[in-house]
């Protein structure tokens, strides 16, 4: 499992119409029936009303309803209620309007439609805890608790009773890419049109393909809009979407700002309302500071990671771009099946703003990864070239556990390396046919200027350091073990990699230990799905849930969604002092949360 994957496995319309209205004397009249107005189609019978007659004027209520047009389908028994059927081509809005005045009617309504409490048939819905936490025991490892506490979930299912389809609502993934062709994703897919279609582009090959080669943006798209109700995998916060995928990290996971600023243009000139961002880094960033002024002079909602470095985010070396202060930006923690904060999520006060699920999220994936490790020890032939001693097979104790280590000098982590030394160690493996293949290990090392450790790889064998390709080269001090990916797709089998330690003739050091040598290899298909860790899970819950409001309140701005999703949030305990709001995600509560849409405006008549 690569260094990036062991990461991962831990990373209806409420409109209000105010006038002014001058007071021209007082007027006694029969009392106005009372009304409800018109709700969102499809949650009432399209061509029936119900009234109430009063009591004392029912022999009128034959020639009210003939003298409009309508007809008598049933008296509700002793309610006092009547069902009547509308005139052909009225709406159910003109209806009402017309027994408003009347003085036979006491009241009048929509026939509303009820149904069943909205559950998908998704065969791994139940695995779902982060929108149906019945405490449920899921996924392994630090995060498998006995259980977790029902109703430690953003309350979705209530908010589906409403709605449950955002495709009105384009939402840009902008990540590793997307595999659009997954089973789970397909129908829910952005369509570019003839310009682009395959749902996206790639901002890394710089191609309109931006299929992922990495798995992250799959599973934080799947999060968001997996096909609901299907009988099939998963679903998403919104079972019907529009997922726009914009490949900006490439297979190791990492991408630059020249990508991410193409990305968010890309996704605002072409209709993206919602913005989801699960990738960070460490420094302010003019360039992507712009594009996300962009993105709010365009009403962009944009929701954001808040980093996995158990770290406040407020301190100097936060992780941007949760750091940011744009007012369109929603910035997302972790949160555990008990939702206690995540150990590993970053929090601040002042720069983070909810939690939401982000342990033990199932999902859609890319494919499958298979894995040759190998630390220089096992099968094959091992060539070495060595002048003055060099690399050896160690096995080193790690936190107490023996651990394969590649080694020079041969004594490491004691002693010293040689001066003027060329020394190379290089293996060859036989690769199968793949989508991408990832070379990963953990390095520890101590070298003085002018000594270097450089990585090279070759296809089809022999020395990598005579006619190969270079990927790294480093030299000074990495302080403890840290993790590097490299994508070596273009290696052809059979493939050699290797190390070479080149010094000079001044100053030695400690030397390089290489742990954990891995080769993992994609293979592409439309079936799988995995459980991940991370803040990058916590922020597509958001995303999926910033589509859903946006779906349900047409003429919310950004403002709107971020207040709805901050203010309508469910208080939360570990998050007292660690978010703006101290509150998790509550879809439910967003989507009920009672405040006047900022587009609205009074007006004379």
């Amino acid at each position: 499992m690569s260094t990036l994957r062991r990461l991962l496995a831990v990373g209806a319309v409420f409109v209000a119409s105010f006038v002014l209205v001058e007071h021209a004397g007082t007027v006694l009249s029969a009392p106005r029936p009372r009304a409800t107005p018109a709700p969102a189609p499809e949650s009432f019978v399209k061509d029936q009303v119900l009234v109430k007659f009063r009591p004392i004027q029912s022999e009128h209520r034959l020639s009210a309803v003939a003298v409009r047009g309508h007809t008598v389908l049933a008296d509700l028994d002793r309610s006092g209620w009547t069902r009547i059927n509308t005139r052909a081509g009225q709406t159910v809005a003109e209806a009402l309007a017309s027994y408003q005045g009347d003085p036979s009617v006491e009241a009048v309504q929509p026939n509303y439609v009820y149904r069943a409490l909205l559950a998908p048939n998704d065969p791994s819905y139940g695995q779902l805890w982060g929108l149906k936490n019945i405490g449920q025991t899921i996924g392994t490892g630090s995060y498998a608790p006995t259980s977790g506490t029902a109703g430690a979930d953003i309350n979705i299912e209530n908010a589906w009773d409403h709605i449950t389809d955002c495709s009105s609502v384009v939402v840009a993934v902008i990540d590793s890419g997307v595999n659009y062709n997954h089973e789970d994703l397909a129908g829910n897919m952005w369509d570019g049109g003839p310009g682009f279609p395959l749902h996206g582009t790639d901002f890394v090959s710089g191609d309109d393909d931006p299929m992922d080669l990495a798995g992250h943006g799959t599973h934080v798209a799947a999060t968001i809009g997996a096909v609901g109700n299907n009988a099939t995998g998963t679903t998403g916060v919104c079972w019907v979407a529009r997922i726009m995928a914009l490949r900006v990290l490439d297979a190791t996971g990492s991408g630059t700002t020249a990508g991410i600023v193409q990305a968010v243009n890309f996704a605002v000139s072409h209709g993206a309302k919602v913005i989801n961002m699960s990738l960070g880094g460490g420094s302010f960033d003019q360039a992507f500071s712009d594009a996300l002024n962009n993105a709010r002079a365009n009403d962009v909602v944009v929701v954001v990671a808040a980093g996995n470095s158990a770290f406040d985010n407020d301190l100097p070396g936060g992780a941007y771009p949760c750091k940011f202060t744009h007012a369109n930006l929603i910035c997302v923690a972790a949160l555990d099946q008990n939702f206690s904060l995540a150990t590993f999520s970053n929090y601040g006060a002042t720069s983070v703003d909810v939690g939401a699920p982000g342990t033990n999220v199932l999902s859609a994936v890319n494919g499958t990864w298979s894995t040759i490790t190998d630390n220089f020890n096992s099968g094959g032939t091992l060539n070495w070239t060595t002048s003055g001693g060099g690399w050896a097979y160690r096995a080193l104790s790690l936190g107490g556990s023996p651990v394969d280590v590649l080694a020079n000098p041969t004594t490491f982590p004691s002693g010293t390396y040689s001066n003027n030394a060329n020394q190379r160690a290089f293996k060859t493996f036989t690769l199968g046919p793949s989508a991408a293949t990832l070379l990963s290990f953990s390095i520890q090392f101590a070298l003085q200027p002018g000594d270097f450790l450089k990585l090279n790889y070759r296809s089809s064998g022999g020395d990598p350091f005579a006619g190969g390709v270079a990927l790294d080269s480093v030299t000074g001090f990495s302080g403890g073990l840290v993790g590097s990916d490299y994508d070596i797709s273009a290696c052809a089998s059979p493939c050699s990699v290797g190390f070479q330690l080149s010094t000079n003739a001044s100053g030695v050091d400690q030397g390089v230990g290489i742990a954990f040598f891995a080769i993992d290899q994609l293979t592409l298909n439309n079936t799988t799905y995995d459980t991940f860790n991370g803040t990058s899970m916590a922020s597509p819950h958001v995303a999926g849930l910033a589509a859903l409001l946006r779906a349900y309140n047409p003429q919310f701005t950004y403002v709107d969604v971020a207040n709805a999703i901050k203010n309508g949030g469910r208080s939360v305990p570990a998050l007292a002092g660690k978010t703006t709001s101290g509150r998790a995600a509550d879809a439910m509560s967003s989507l009920a949360y009672i405040n006047a849409p900022t587009a609205l405006r009074a007006t004379l008549q």
